[in-house]
């Protein structure tokens, strides 16, 4: 016990660290929090108090209970699922281990210090796991439909969230639907879509699936072929920024391959022939996605960015090859000018590089709100599903995918990975069932699409949202179009329970009152003992 304690010590201190800054913004944000907050709900609270309870509760509980939950549960979050690494995601919850029924988490590469005679390294995220089943000791009775429409209904009806909206309410542990508001109703969902993304992906490749990127000799023509996975994480830089698949590293190796075989100089080609159709989005060309390829690096990106809206190049594969061009001079081998081409079976493969595992990606969309990444999924839900790898045949995959699964489809419909096409309908019932099969202890593959979602506060699109109150308590993804306002994600309410929820939004005129209502809106239900 003492070795173990003597391990993870530097760990927690490392994770405690990291967040400490956020944890004293989120503190120093609490004391406005509670005054505005009551403000806001004192309203519905008061009626609350007349919907039968076994125990008054005051409306100071409510909302000071929601902000110490937030504080309390960030601090253990950040501690127990620590350390994050460099790319922003949260490493320890990538593990299965409670699913599994294993004892330890994940060593991820050795970074624990743990060896076969040492210490297990340490558990994973168990107050997120918690909160999915519920300590019968800890974790009070779901809220009541009643309790929950008293407190909802009248900030569904903000003005600001547009002409129609639609709702639903699940506790994860049960499955059970605590509350709804047209939420078997069809709406745009906008970036929302990534939650089926991610999950129709997961179940289709499974969380340790990983994307490669190779370089092929064709013996008798001394061609070079680069070959595109659909990787669109690929890098280019010195530094990879957290582990993604390194082009440099791609072309070294490839180079001392050739110079084995004593060559160095031979004609490249590009294949790109992995994905099928149009590369362009029909919202067409735009900074928010590159031309969807089965080669890029960096995204397309033609700045230094990792995320957000960016200029973008209009041909990804031959700007990649020129790039692995460059690398494989610094390296001694000469090539010609890079072409279009297609690897045949008879090529060589000399050197490949592998992407991160899916869970990765999946949480680095969810995270950033990734829509090169939410089509470079789909496709590749596509393939795995023998449907054709352009957006029409991510769609179909998609919704097959989630059959599967039985999961609630009425009225759905897919048109692309990220959400970007109006044409997309998701009902609340659905986004809701998403989340709970995520959470489900029969389905461990699908867990990324509940860890990646940002954390109120603190990451991703939810990073400068909810500072004034609900901080990490909160994880949800964001959707946003003009006129659509969207959130979906989990919820720890007052009483410990975890639920589910979706808010989708129609004909709305003010983004930013419409984002700043729901958020109101989950703040609400997180200050809910509503049981």
């Amino acid at each position: 016990m003492t070795r173990f304690a003597n391990a993870v010590r530097p760990r927690l201190a490392r994770a405690a660290g990291a967040v400490r800054p956020g944890l004293t913004r989120a503190k120093d944000a609490v004391q406005p929090y509670l005054e505005r907050t009551v403000a806001a709900v004192k309203p519905q609270v008061t009626r609350l108090a007349r919907v039968p309870r076994p125990k008054a509760v005051k409306t100071w509980q409510y909302t000071a209970g929601a902000a110490g939950a937030g504080l309390a549960l960030a601090a253990t979050v950040a501690t127990a699922a620590g350390p994050w690494d460099s790319s922003g995601q949260r490493t320890a919850e990538q593990d299965r281990a409670v699913a599994l029924e294993r004892t330890g988490g994940t060593d991820h590469g050795g970074a624990s210090g743990a060896t076969a005679a040492g210490p297990l390294p340490a558990p994973s995220a168990p107050s997120v796991l918690t909160a999915l089943g519920g300590a019968a000791n800890t974790v009070k009775s779901a809220p009541t439909g009643r309790a929950l429409a008293t407190v909802l209904d009248p900030l569904l009806g903000n003005t600001a969230l547009g002409t129609r909206h639609t709702a639903a309410v699940v506790d994860v542990a049960s499955g059970k639907r605590l509350y709804g508001a047209g939420a078997g109703t069809a709406l745009t969902p906008a970036s929302t879509t990534k939650i089926a993304t991610a999950v129709a992906a997961l179940s289709a490749l499974g969380a340790d699936h990983r994307l490669v990127t190779r370089a092929a000799l064709e013996a008798d023509t001394k061609e070079l072929v680069l070959v595109g996975g659909g990787d669109p994480t690929l890098t280019a830089r010195a530094d990879d920024g957290g582990g993604w698949a390194s082009l440099r590293e791609l072309a070294e190796q490839t180079a001392t391959a050739l110079k084995k075989r004593d060559i160095t100089t031979v004609t490249l080609s590009y294949d790109k022939t992995l994905y099928a159709g149009s590369e362009i989005h029909p919202i067409g060309v735009n900074d928010n996605l590159a031309p969807v390829s089965a080669l890029m690096v960096d995204e397309a990106r033609t700045d230094d960015t990792a995320s957000g809206p960016a200029p973008r190049t209009t041909d990804p594969a031959a700007d990649a090859t020129r790039a692995f061009a460059r690398f494989l001079s610094d390296h001694g081998i000469r090539t010609s000018s890079p072409g279009p081409s297609k690897a045949t079976g008879r090529a060589e493969n000399l050197a490949e590089v592998l992407s991160p595992p899916l869970s990765a990606l999946v949480e680095r969309m969810l995270t950033n709100s990734d829509n090169d990444i939410a089509e470079a999924l789909a496709r590749q839900t596509a393939l795995a599903d023998r449907q054709r790898a352009d957006f029409a045949g991510g769609g179909k995959a998609i919704r097959a995918q989630l059959k599967k699964l039985g999961l609630p489809l009425a009225g759905a419909g897919f048109h692309d990975g990220s959400g970007l096409d109006r044409a997309d309908r998701l009902t609340a019932d659905l986004l809701t069932s998403l989340l709970v099969k995520a959470g489900d202890p029969a389905h461990p593959d699908l867990r990324p699409a509940l860890t990646g979602l940002p954390v109120a506060g603190f990451t991703g699109t939810l990073t400068s949202r909810y500072t004034d109150g609900a901080a990490g308590v909160v994880r949800a993804k964001t959707g946003t179009l003009t006129g659509v306002n969207t959130l979906a994600g989990t919820v720890v309410d007052r009483d410990g329970r975890l639920l589910a929820f979706a808010f989708l939004t129609s004909d709305t005129r003010d983004p930013a009152a419409a984002q700043s209502a729901l958020d109101r809106t989950a703040s609400a239900l997180a200050a809910c003992g509503c049981g």
